[in-house]
């Protein structure tokens, strides 16, 4: 039983970080958005405030990863000083060169300046912490580990290793803490050279290698095949792939590569014919017997608990994965995308060359999508609305471009097989019938050919939704950018008698003084609704929601809620009740979804892609 005493996570005591460098900066910054108190140690007091500089403007893409509600952050103190940095610390990491010599002498200093009960670990990937700390006494090896960082928000990986003596206490206690910033926390079990990652991409990189020297492939059909098996919705992570070919098989196929290379076959085929297929653990065809996953946690047959609905995004073609600016008139795609099942998760694009598509909904009697694009340009007056087959085939203009000026949000009435949507910069409500017909503007805030209401954001129309329980259309005025004059509207669904669209008299205002609400979704049944608003922090670029009257238009003012904040820029949202979320995209890439009891907020998808519109098929 170890003596050893292990220190409890502390928010007064402070994590210490040790070198103010790129990823160094990066983790004090995971720490800093769990609530926890950081030091920040460096030599040069120009790399400390650039340190404090991307801390402060960086944090807020490290919080969406929180798993629970963000806590404040934890206060950034920076020191030139290792021992007045040190002195209180429960924690130190050194993010420094890697040079043995210096991270030994370095650890030297840290024995020598922090509490006794403090932890200390290592980044590094090159070194094992056993040869950084062998010249430390026995007590402080049992609190030596390597922690090793990618590079957070981007990749978020943390490997956790022992020194060969570290008590195994610590890699749970600190694997909480890491969980707690946001990060994914992983431990070798024994030490290993390259860890558990490095050594998966080194063997990646070496046959890969091979294969080109001996002129089998080129780089260009390396990179496809990977794409096409690996990076498909429906790919399976390589143990998973493993148990649905078989491990017998697998066994079978390296003992030919074992004998036509003379390798060593003790840790492959002798190891897995052992452990695996003597027993008849074999993977998915041996049934309740499993394979190298348990047959509990099997998801290759019926079993998909947490498997997440099918999603359908906009992505606008604005953002990084469109290098040439030149091609961003029709860069615009749609993509299906299913969270959170098992050994896939990655969106596959149906619909391609879009002209900057903006709102999208599906119809689950039809068995369509439809969605606006919004035109070459905000503005040209070339919007069009479309439809297609839930696997992007059989594509059908309701709307030819020209139509309309900037079409908006959308979205579908199966009952009565008609689409709504807003035009921003016409200034309108319309719908449509499923084939194109019937097309109607229900309401008109301003003329089209009065210059100055065109140019009068407070007139913009963008987010619809529908409340058909009750005969009401809502949608947003956004309102300049974030000026604080969004509002939120509903009228009838059918036009008052001897009325029109711009003369109608049952609009009614039911919000006010928001920053710049889009993007809108009832919950009939309960009177929820829900809208995003892609204004300035603090009350925008959230989630939000309010209880409406079905007869008065009056809000329940205490019910309104930001449900969630620290968005980049949101856009669509869309409902799900059956799996209590929402799900929402934001301009900067990020697909979350957000709990509807404690507005927890996990990021479920995030590239260099820019989303607008998002539906869901249930």
């Amino acid at each position: 039983m170890s003596t050893t005493t292990i220190t409890h996570p502390s928010k007064t005591r402070p994590i210490v970080i040790i070198g103010a460098g790129v990823l160094g900066r990066r983790m004090a910054a995971v720490f800093s958005s769990a609530g926890y108190s950081v030091h920040i140690n460096d030599p040069s007091p120009s790399a400390l405030e650039s340190a404090r500089t991307y801390v402060s403007t960086h944090l807020h893409e490290f919080t969406t990863h929180i798993p629970k509600r963000p806590p404040p952050p934890g206060p950034i103190s920076t020191f030139t000083s290792v021992p007045d940095a040190v002195s209180t610390a429960w924690l130190v990491i050194e993010a420094i060169p890697e040079n043995l010599p210096l991270k030994q002498s370095l650890f030297a200093e840290l024995h020598a300046h922090s509490p006794p009960d403090c932890i200390l670990a290592s980044n590094s990937s090159s070194f094992k912490s056993r040869l950084i700390g062998a010249h430390l006494p026995p007590s402080r090896r049992t609190l030596l580990l390597n922690m090793h960082f990618t590079m957070p928000p981007a990749i978020r990986t943390v490997e956790l290793m022992t020194c060969g003596e570290t008590d195994e206490r610590v890699f749970p206690m600190l694997s909480e803490v890491l969980t707690e910033g946001g990060v994914i926390p992983v431990t070798a079990r024994k030490e290993s050279t390259g860890f558990i990652f490095n050594r998966l991409w080194a063997a990646i990189k070496r046959e890969i290698l091979i294969i080109l020297a001996e002129g089998v492939s080129e780089p260009a059909e390396i990179d496809l095949l990977w794409r096409e098996m690996f990076g498909q919705r429906e790919s399976l992570p390589p143990c998973r792939l493993m148990d649905a070919v078989g491990l017998d098989t697998v066994a079978n196929i390296e003992e030919n590569y074992v004998e036509e290379r003379g390798l060593d076959g003790s840790l492959t085929v002798d190891w897995v014919r052992e452990k695996f297929v003597k027993t008849g653990r074999v993977g998915k065809k041996a049934g309740g017997l499993g394979g190298l996953y348990p047959p509990d946690l099997e998801v290759d047959g019926e079993k998909k608990e947490g498997e997440g609905p099918l999603l359908y995004l906009l992505d606008v073609g604005l953002g990084a994965n469109t290098p040439d600016i030149e091609r961003i008139p029709v860069a615009g795609r749609i993509l299906k995308f299913q969270p959170g099942r098992a050994g896939t998760g990655t969106p596959v694009p149906i619909v391609t060359g879009q002209s900057l598509p903006d709102g999208i909904d599906v119809s689950q009697t039809a068995g369509r999508i439809f969605w606006t694009n919004m035109g070459r340009s905000t503005s040209t007056h070339d919007g069009s609305v479309h439809s297609a087959t839930l696997d992007g085939q059989d594509i059908c203009t309701l709307l030819p471009a020209g139509t309309v000026h900037t079409p908006k949000q959308l979205v579908v009435d199966d009952t009565t097989q008609h689409v709504y949507f807003c035009d921003r910069e016409g200034m309108g409500v319309h719908r449509v019938r499923f084939d194109g017909s019937g097309h109607e503007v229900l309401v008109q805030t301003g003329a089209l050919g009065n210059p100055a209401h065109r140019g009068d954001m407070t007139r913009w129309c963008v987010g619809i939704t529908l409340d058909r329980k009750n005969g009401h259309v809502y949608w947003t005025q956004k309102g300049p950018s974030k000026a604080g004059k969004g509002r939120i509207f509903r009228a009838g669904l059918e036009m008052p008698a001897g009325q029109t669209a711009e003369s109608r008299s049952d609009i009614e205002l039911v919000l006010e003084g928001l920053p710049e609400p889009i993007d809108l979704e009832l919950d009939e049944e309960e009177g929820f609704l829900y809208w995003t608003d892609r204004g300035e922090h603090p009350l925008g670029c959230s989630l939000n929601r309010v209880k409406v009257v079905s007869d008065s238009g009056k809000v329940v003012d205490e019910s309104r809620k930001i449900l969630a904040r620290h968005f980049n820029e949101p856009i669509g949202l869309k409902l799900n009740k059956k799996g209590e979320k929402v799900y929402v995209t934001d301009l900067g890439g990020s697909v979350y979804s957000v709990n509807l009891e404690d507005g927890e907020k996990k990021m479920v998808w995030k590239d260099e892609g820019c989303y607008t519109g998002v539906a869901l098929l249930v």
